[in-house]
């Protein structure tokens, strides 16, 4: 049973038409891609999953209810939780207590005991950032914020984990750790949806892949045969034929992966920040 279904979504802005009957799913215990061309949809795409955009047209079902109307804390409350391509950490606050935060807002969300220390420093060290526990926010590089943002969504127990550019500002090291990591929270359960550039790391890592152009769903399927369809090379190269013309990576440059584990279709607990 998918954990997410957007059916038939379509969002205008006046006479532009930014998502165009987009239909796709995410499973529990499983990592779905959401990628494509600068521009395709996929932002917009998880403002309407996650209830900061109101679709013109279509819906959205999570955990088997239609939460299209809802709010974004309903959808919090009922297990969604997501992080954005803008940073959105406390700056003046301390790494560790950013998360802390993070735990007090979802248990008045959600009526959750009021973490201890040893709770906020077992996230801090499944992302990999205890040694900058307590620096300032606003200190800390790029990449280690990005990995601050995930734990304070983790803070939650999200069912469903968004990920908008996760890998953003990391570099090669922090990147393969942080697939492991994607791959170890979907054995335990959780479902991920994943809008990410870095195409090395969505094949190394999805199970499945939807990819955008001009806001349409025009491919679906395992790295393989995304890799492999035509209208996923002409959406990122501007053609489909002469392939060896390209000098720059794309998809089609990158080698077949095998996953690395078998996880579980099993739901996680609960989320959002």
């Amino acid at each position: 049973m998918s954990l997410l279904e957007v059916d038939d979504v379509v969002v205008q802005f006046g006479g532009v038409t930014a998502v165009n009957h987009a239909t796709f799913e995410a499973h529990a215990g499983r990592i779905t891609g959401l990628i494509g061309p600068n521009g395709a949809g996929k932002t917009t795409c998880f403002n309407v999953i996650s209830g900061l955009q109101k679709p013109t047209k279509g819906s959205v079902r999570f955990d088997s209810k239609d939460v299209t109307g809802q709010a974004v804390h309903r959808r919090s409350k009922r297990g969604m939780g997501r992080t954005f391509q803008r940073l959105e950490a406390f700056g003046s606050l301390s790494v560790r207590d950013n998360v802390r935060v993070a735990h007090d807002i979802h248990r008045g969300v959600k009526g959750m005991l009021r973490p201890s220390q040893a709770d906020v420093d077992h996230l801090l060290e499944t992302v990999g950032i205890s040694q900058y526990a307590d620096e300032r926010a606003d200190s800390i590089p790029t990449g280690t914020a990005r990995l601050l943002e995930l734990a304070r969504c983790l803070a939650g127990a999200p069912k469903l984990l968004l990920l908008d550019e996760p890998s953003s500002g990391l570099d090669e090291t922090e990147t393969d750790a942080f697939g492991e990591l994607l791959v170890r929270l979907a054995g335990e359960g959780m479902g991920i949806l994943m809008v990410e550039h870095d195409m090395d790391l969505v094949m190394s890592v999805c199970h499945e892949i939807h990819v955008l152009d001009f806001g349409e769903v025009i491919a679906s399927g395992d790295p393989v045969d995304v890799r492999a369809n035509p209208r996923v090379q002409k959406a990122y190269l501007g053609y489909s034929d002469e392939l060896d013309e390209a000098t720059d990576q794309t998809l089609v440059d990158i080698p077949a992966v095998e996953l690395t584990s078998e996880v579980p279709a099993v739901p996680a607990e609960e989320s959002l920040r």
